[in-house]
């Protein structure tokens, strides 16, 4: 079975979460002798900042990064 390609705004929706669920309930915890570790926030934040720049830049037209100057020597 073949998976689907998330899209940029899903994966930034997980990262979102995955962020979240840190802040809330904290980067590792243990339980006896199992314990979890979860992803790294520094590495989370460049993810977040990365998805959003390609989804900034998805969203600009041909001439959205563009600027005029006239000059007509006065």
């Amino acid at each position: 079975m073949q998976q689907e390609q998330m899209t940029p705004e899903e994966m930034l929706a997980e990262v979102d979460h995955a962020i979240y669920t840190i802040c809330v309930g904290g980067q590792s915890y243990r339980i006896g002798s199992r314990q979890l570790t979860r992803a790294d926030l520094k590495t989370l934040y460049s993810i977040k900042n990365s998805l959003a720049e390609q989804i900034t830049a998805g969203n600009q037209g041909l001439l959205d990064n563009c600027s005029v100057a006239v000059f007509d020597r006065r």
